[in-house]
């Protein structure tokens, strides 16, 4: 009966290291997450800032080419 307690309580032991264990790099695992998403929304922004500035040039060539002069499109804007 002592050695099954014994036996008993060392897996009690060895599972409550486990769990520790398991739980620090879950944490881990979080903060990682947390960075990833962080990164990704800086770049989910900085293309779309792009894509802005690139179709802001493209209207742009579009008017001048249309004949449209500088100071025009500036008065647009305004």
């Amino acid at each position: 009966m002592t050695a099954e307690i014994a036996s008993i309580t060392a897996n009690i032991d060895t599972l409550k290291a486990d769990l520790k264990e398991k739980k620090t790099a879950l944490k881990k695992a979080e903060k990682e997450v947390v960075s990833l998403e962080a990164k990704k929304a800086k770049a989910d922004a900085k293309a779309v800032e792009e894509a802005k500035k690139a179709e802001a040039e493209a209207v742009l060539k579009r008017l001048l080419a249309s004949g449209m002069s500088a100071d025009e499109i500036l008065e647009k804007l305004k």
